[in-house]
């Protein structure tokens, strides 16, 4: 494996990272609000729960997301700096106002329902604009001319490929952050909300699965290029789909740990293994491009001593980091004090 390809293989990485993370974060956020008023099912109480200690962790991967492009592929980072300016200056506004109402939700309780609202709707939108970012990579929408680029807006939010990816990611985002909150519900021992969110991913599954077929419809002519490369890891496209139906199946499995119908945990471990081989599909078919058909990784990767010494600074960041994010996932996820408060309350 070549410098460019393994920088680009980490880039990617940290793509699909946080791409998961990021809608289970921005559905939750999403969930919270739609069932604000249902206090019985204590989902909204689930979903806040789940959002409080990890939309800070989803923000350092966006972070290292893009000191990754700037540091391993600078001329790229320029291409996509000057496209990305409008459809990227709204994403970094979005994220300081989620951000920021999150926060005050939590803090000014006479003003948590509007302030809910507000960070649940700027959530969902989130995501949309975050993989318009993947169709203007497909080369139709950037003019490359007197060594400029700009990206035509017009043409770019009047394209059926275009809606069909924002489409995707909004049923993605609730399919998987559902299915994640039904886990972490069941887990919890909150029955009521695990019968909600168990509900919300058996609806949303099929819709998303939808929305990946219709994507592929879209790309076939729009971007046949990137179609035709797709198509030839076919074997790979059929194990993602079966990893779904096992993911569907695992919401219908009895359950071995007690408890009501359901085996989430397999849903989720199926659901994500189903996305990274997708993604593993769709990265490899976009090589060697980055923006077609002007930008490959090749041109735009950077010096090879400043590439190993940045991937060595990777490499110990994360040797720190990693240990860290495991142990606070296994207590987030398995501590019962933090899970249901209620039931491990000592009696005074």
């Amino acid at each position: 494996m070549t410098d460019a390809l393994l920088a680009i293989t980490v880039l990617w990485g940290f793509v699909f990272i946080y791409a998961v993370m990021a809608t289970m974060d921005f559905g939750a956020g999403f969930w919270s609000m739609v069932y604000i008023n249902r206090t019985k099912t204590k989902a909204t109480n689930i979903a806040n729960r789940y959002l409080s200690p990890t939309w800070e962790v989803t923000n350092t991967f966006i972070v290292a997301l893009v000191v990754a492009v700037y540091s391993l592929f600078p001329t790229a980072a320029y291409t996509l700096g000057t496209v990305l300016l409008i459809p990227g200056s709204m994403i970094l506004l979005l994220l300081a106002v989620r951000s920021a109402f999150l926060v005050f939700s939590n803090i000014a309780s006479e003003y948590r329902k509007p302030l809910t609202y507000i960070s649940g709707i700027s959530g969902i939108i989130i995501p949309g604009l975050l993989i318009s970012v993947l169709p203007i990579t497909h080369g139709n929408y950037v003019d490359f001319t007197d060594g400029r680029q700009t990206l035509d807006l017009a043409k770019l939010f009047t394209s059926p490929n275009e809606y069909a990816f924002v489409g995707f990611a909004i049923s993605s985002t609730l399919f998987l952050s559902s299915l994640l909150l039904a886990d972490y519900s069941k887990t919890g021992e909150e029955y009521e909300a695990y019968h909600v969110y168990r509900r919300d991913a058996i609806i949303l599954g099929p819709i998303s699965l939808i929305m990946a077929f219709i994507i592929m419809l879209t790309l076939r002519t729009e971007a046949s290029w990137l179609y035709d490369n797709m198509m030839e890891s076919l074997p790979l496209l059929i194990a993602s789909v079966i990893f779904f139906l096992i993911g569907g199946l695992g919401l219908f499995l009895p359950s071995v740990t007690g408890g009501p119908k359901g085996m989430p945990r397999l849903s989720v471990i199926a659901i994500t293994i189903q996305y990274l081989i997708a993604a593993l599909v769709y990265g490899r078919a976009h090589l060697p491009y980055m923006v077609y058909p002007e930008v490959t990784f090749q041109e735009a990767f950077t010096d090879p001593n400043s590439f190993r010494a940045i991937l060595a600074t990777y490499i110990a960041g994360f040797a720190i980091l990693f240990p860290g994010f495991f142990y606070f996932w296994s207590l987030f996820m398995n501590d019962k004090r933090y899970l249901n408060p209620e039931k491990t309350e000592e009696p005074k």
